[in-house]
């Protein structure tokens, strides 16, 4: 049950609208464009309201108040505000850009794009633009066209947030070490940026170098002492490095900190389930499919604590969800496969591991869980071509080497059988009281 450690959507920066000293009601408008929260919008309406204002002067204070209503989350207002912006003076590239921010923020990307796009053209130097522009773009998935507005926008001003985005266009391009050379370089121009640290703590897990990766962890930590996230993906680290009680403090600590990540539960059950505590292991995937019902990886896991504890029938019903969710999960039906063998369905746990099969062809334990179905039905041949496509890629795995030989025994092929039988129980002395408790009879004790 691999745990998963998460990027953070990279950031962007809302630039709040230039401002203009006024000659009339200029307290009102200075406030509006300097303030913030309820004293600015306050001042916003009284300057719109005022009818004193006009041109560039009034879109400003339309462009302003759309700042103040999408900090609030009223995103709806926020467009509102911009679109009058707009409309009274289409050449304010800020209108535009911020309300590209408010239609990105409904993750409506296109609009957003076009109105980057359009703040772009009225001002090709805008670097925010092209910075929030390349986000959309990576929120899309195309991370090529986000990879070259990130290219301006740095080329234009060079920013550590800037420079953090485009590492996590690279990393999710697959060119880490790219990415990692941007989150130096932001980190460069601000040792505190804790985010930086972060991303390049994934850069360098995803590289498999734990140790730096828990360096940078460490330092978002020490640098922001509430960075969820960094929990979690330490915690990640920590088990990969075997470092368990350290891994479930910081699945602790995540979940103390937003009892609603639904990731921390399973990586924390993840971390239970190893040290064999399947009924704790159990309570966090509860917990995590009761905030997300269609978290397939949550559903995988308890499955696999049911099968732990003998609870195949409540397996299935976990696995049956993950087969929705995820039709193509060729681990899915597998499992399913050998849940429903172990309850002796045994027709429907072979259609079970024919679509494992079909779906990964080079599945070891589709192979094998199917091989045992296949020996349980009495199709020992088809049963022994399975084991031996197991044993080329695993010539040592036991329950492939016991069943091919239980197999061959029933076709009366002994001493092929037997031998396969021998080296199984070299390497598993009690590998056949463990075939026993799974329906399988033990070979007689014939000397043929």
């Amino acid at each position: 049950m691999p745990n998963s450690a998460r990027l953070l959507p990279p950031l962007a920066v809302l630039l709040a609208a230039s401002m203009l000293a006024l000659p009339a009601r200029a307290g009102d408008w200075e406030t509006c464009a300097r303030a913030s929260g309820e004293e600015a919008l306050a001042a916003c309406d009284r300057a719109i309201a005022s009818g004193g204002f006009s041109g560039r002067t009034l879109a400003l204070a339309y462009s302003n108040r759309g700042v103040e209503w999408k900090a609030k989350g009223d995103v709806a207002r926020a467009i509102a505000d911009y679109d009058q912006a707009i409309k009274v003076d289409p050449a304010q590239a800020a209108a535009f850009n911020n309300r590209g921010i408010a239609f990105a923020a409904r993750a409506d990307f296109d609009k957003a794009i076009a109105d980057y796009g359009q703040a772009i053209k009225l001002n090709p130097q805008y670097a925010a633009a092209y910075n929030n522009r390349g986000l959309a773009y990576f929120n899309k998935g195309e991370h090529q066209r986000a990879l070259a507005d990130y290219d301006a926008a740095i080329r234009i001003e060079p920013d550590p947030v800037r420079l953090n985005n485009r590492g996590n266009a690279y990393g999710a391009s697959g060119r880490l070490d790219r990415a990692i050379a941007d989150f130096d370089a932001a980190i460069k121009l601000d040792g505190r940026y804790a985010l930086a640290y972060y991303n390049r703590g994934n850069g360098y897990y995803a590289k498999g170098d734990d140790a730096r990766a828990a360096a940078d962890y460490d330092r978002a930590i020490a640098l922001d002492a509430r960075y969820q996230d960094a929990y979690v993906n330490r915690g990640v680290v920590r088990e990969r490095q075997g470092r368990f009680d350290d891994a479930l403090a910081d699945y602790n600590t995540a979940i103390k900190l937003d009892p609603r990540d639904v990731t921390a539960y399973n990586n924390r059950g993840n971390l239970l389930f190893r040290k064999q505590q399947y009924d704790r292991a159990a309570a966090d995937y509860d917990q995590a499919i009761k905030l997300n019902g269609k978290f397939a990886a949550a559903h995988f896991s308890r499955a696999m604590t049911h099968e732990a504890r003998q609870q195949f029938a409540a397996a299935v019903s976990d696995y049956d969800q993950v087969a929705k969710l995820q039709p193509a999960n060729a681990a899915a039906f597998s499992h399913r496969c050998w849940a429903q063998a172990m309850q002796s369905y045994l027709q429907d746990a072979l259609a079970d591991c024919n679509e494992a099969v079909k779906l990964d062809a080079k599945s070891v334990k589709a192979r094998e869980h199917r091989g045992f179905v296949l020996l349980r039905i009495g199709r020992y041949a088809e049963a022994i071509a399975d084991y031996d496509t197991v044993l080329q890629a695993e010539p040592k795995r036991v329950n492939s080497l016991y069943g091919r030989g239980m197999a061959k025994r029933r076709k009366g092929e002994y001493a092929p059988g037997n031998t396969d039988i021998a080296a199984a129980r070299a390497i598993k002395p009690d590998v056949t009281a463990q075939f026993l408790r799974y329906g399988l009879l033990p070979p007689d004790t014939d000397a043929r």
